[in-house]
């Protein structure tokens, strides 16, 4: 039987499959030709395999997955502009209606991305109470409800306390039908008020004083300063905290005028005014800073107090005093060498376990050290106690002298007499046989002969307050350059 071809098939588009040419007229029995049925099954199955290709190779499809992908990309970039166009800000702007792809139907989205949702039209959201209407009564004759009705004022103060401010948490009882009385509603409305009010305080306090851990804006911008000079090489952390100031630990790089050494500390002095509030004594009746000190506002004082500590380490350093070295300045930010090794600060002399022999010799180191500071370099301590005292390298080093004042100070005598009552009740603690009580140890720091009684530290204390009384006299007759009365009995220069 001849065989009848069909149209040759024509060659695929890259854009989708062509259709197939109609076949010519044929003959009754060329139609019931098996071999022709087996044919037209054949190229049956061709159209379909051809038609499932077609639809992956579709060029809308490809357009309509290139347009998801941008709009995708177009809404991540708006909700990164959001964010930081809104900041840390309390009240936020949306940029819902400019998305591309509606939150729902994106299926990438996190769950971290449900705070820029628009809960306009939130189906879970309370129903707000039903109150009175704008007349300010409902009903008729017998039936009528007016503003004043218990029911009806409680549920409209229920529906008020949807306008508290953003921070004031009411909870899901806008759709439990309380009903609030005007007396609770008036003590929230004030609670809420007060707090505005305290946050609005607190907020203007921590803009003009540092934080939990003096650091602030300003204090940061110093730091990074002081990074960027090349004078540190990066900060480590905060080593210590007490109540004027916080220590943090760094290593140092380089300065033009002198090397800094491998390990320093920034001692950031707190410009915060409430925890040591009675340090003006220690710096208003200092004659060095006393000019200065009636000048300056409160929170430049505490500049001043940074470099009140700077120039008494100078002087110990001169005298050979074992303490940290003054290294820069900047503000209220002091930079000192690192007593310890690899990022370790040396114990203080009150948490290290000392033998007696070394204990003995601390209490000597001490007492040797505290006749340099007062005889050499003319200064008191004013808070020494074992939690400013160090134990490195097997000696004693003095820290913390910001604090420190003149024999020539109204209260000089009386600062060093309580620094000897801590010095000596420490070593006394320990066993120290050869730790002396506190006059006599005052005595020998002093060099003054003031008679001890036995045990009437009363008298002992109006004698040193007599002695500085004649100090400031003699201060106040001969000039505030010159020697002090006792300075003359002891024989010390002035620095």
């Amino acid at each position: 039987m001849d065989q009848i071809g069909l149209a040759t098939e024509t060659p695929k588009s890259p854009w989708g499959q062509a259709a197939p040419a109609v076949a010519p007229a044929c003959s009754l029995n060329d139609v019931m030709s098996e071999q022709l049925a087996r044919q037209l099954e054949e190229e049956e199955a061709d159209l379909l395999l051809s038609d499932e290709v077609g639809d992956t190779s579709s060029d809308l499809m490809l357009a309509q997955m290139l347009q998801m992908q941008f709009d995708r990309e177009f809404d991540d970039q708006l909700r990164r502009e959001e964010k930081k166009f809104n900041g840390d800000s309390k009240v936020s702007i949306s940029f819902e209606n400019f998305r591309m792809v509606h939150p729902y139907e994106d299926s990438e989205s996190s769950e971290d991305e449900v705070d820029w949702q628009d809960t306009r039209h939130d189906p879970y959201r309370a129903d707000k109470p039903q109150a009175t209407p704008r007349r300010g009564f409902s009903g008729k004759g017998k039936n009528i409800t007016t503003k004043h009705d218990e029911v009806t004022c409680g549920r409209k103060n229920t529906a008020r306390m949807d306008n508290f401010a953003p921070e004031v948490h009411v909870g899901d009882g806008l759709g439990m039908d309380l009903k609030l009385s005007n007396q609770v509603f008036n003590s929230l409305k004030q609670h809420c008020y007060s707090e505005q009010r305290r946050s609005a305080r607190l907020h203007e306090k921590k803009e003009h004083s540092t934080s939990e851990q003096a650091v602030d804006s300003r204090t940061r911008l110093l730091m990074y300063k002081m990074v960027n000079a090349g004078v540190l090489e990066k900060i480590n952390g905060c080593i210590s905290t007490g109540k004027e100031s916080v220590v943090f630990h760094a290593d140092g790089g380089s300065l033009e005028e002198q090397p800094v050494p491998d390990e320093v500390v920034l001692k950031v002095f707190k410009t915060t005014l409430n925890e040591f509030k009675n340090r003006d004594r220690y710096i208003k009746d200092d004659y060095r800073f006393r000019d200065r000190f009636s000048k300056l506002n409160p929170r430049k004082i505490i500049r001043l107090w940074a470099e009140k500590e700077m120039h008494n380490l100078c002087r110990m350093k001169k005298a050979q005093i074992p303490c940290p070295e003054a290294v820069l300045l900047k503000k209220h930010i002091l930079v000192m060498s690192f007593i310890g090794k690899d990022h370790v600060p040396a114990p203080k002399l009150k948490d290290v376990l000392l033998s007696g022999e070394d204990m003995k010799n601390a209490f000597y180191q001490v007492l040797q050290m505290m006749q340099t500071l007062y005889q050499e370099c003319n200064l008191v301590h004013a808070d020494l106690s074992e939690y400013n005292m160090l134990w490195f390298e097997g000696k004693v080093w003095l820290i913390d002298v910001s604090q420190s004042v003149e024999p020539t100070h109204p209260h000089g005598l009386e600062f060093l007499f309580r620094d000897c009552k801590n010095v000596s009740t420490f070593f006394q603690k320990k066993d120290v046989a050869e730790a002396m009580n506190p006059y006599e140890l005052f005595n020998a720091v002093s060099g003054l002969k003031i008679p001890i009684g036995v045990e009437d530290e009363a008298d002992f204390v109006s004698e040193i307050v007599a002695l500085e009384k004649r100090n400031e006299d003699h201060v106040q007759r001969r000039g505030k350059k010159t020697f002090p009365l006792v300075a003359e009995q002891i024989g010390f220069y002035y620095l």
